[in-house]
């Protein structure tokens, strides 16, 4: 694996061991394991770091595995072309627009993951993008930040939109972030001026993106 996607990686590791403490407070409430899908829908942005670290992760799958999360890709991006025909690879969300891009995600907000297995199994786990991650829990900053459980079907689990947030230092991941995310957009892009970029997860793997 690319350096910078293990360092990616290895920093990711820290919101995985606090959403495992948060999930260690209430395991018979939080729905949260594989197969379960709700949040895994829709296109959503995903940083250059992210982008690196998928491709990485999707690239020592087995070929059965991959070629499936490709194919899936390929056709997932043809969709959010179909509703933005101008836009084109290197696939920058920037390129058409927050307001744009929110509109297609939710004309979309049904579209399965590219990288969901046949069981509903998320076949990048290891490598799966902040964001996801981030959802399953709320967050508590430490300095006082509210980030709210992004669970899209917490109301239909007694006790589990009325847990309390799990504390976390923010700060000091999103501070580790910037390096990674240069790192991450030399190794892609042969600039770190490039950090900044986002797009899909279809768009970083599909075989024309």
């Amino acid at each position: 694996m690319h350096p910078a996607a293990e360092v990616y990686q290895a920093l990711l590791e820290r919101l995985d061991r606090w959403f495992a403490e948060g999930r260690a407070q209430a395991p018979d409430v939080i729905p949260c394991r594989s197969g379960c899908t709700a949040c895994c829908h829709g296109p959503f942005d995903i940083s250059m770091a992210d982008q690196l670290l998928l491709r990485e992760t999707v690239a020592r799958l087995p070929p059965e595995h991959r070629a499936g999360i490709l194919a899936r890709a390929d056709r997932a991006l043809a969709k959010l072309q179909a509703l933005a025909p101008e836009w084109r690879a290197p696939w920058d969300i920037a390129a058409i627009g927050d307001e744009r891009f929110d509109a297609i995600a939710e004309a979309l907000s049904d579209l399965p993951c590219p990288v969901l297995g046949s069981a509903g199994e998320c076949l990048a786990y290891t490598g799966r993008p902040l964001v996801c991650r981030l959802i399953g829990r709320a967050m508590i900053t430490l300095d006082g930040r509210l980030l709210e459980n992004g669970c899209p079907i917490q109301d239909r689990f007694p006790g589990y939109a009325e847990l309390d947030p799990v504390p976390f230092d923010l700060d000091a991941l999103e501070a580790d972030e910037v390096a990674c995310l240069e790192a991450a957009a030399l190794a892609l892009r042969g600039t770190p001026g490039s950090a900044g970029v986002e797009t899909t997860i279809a768009a970083c793997l599909a075989t024309g993106g």
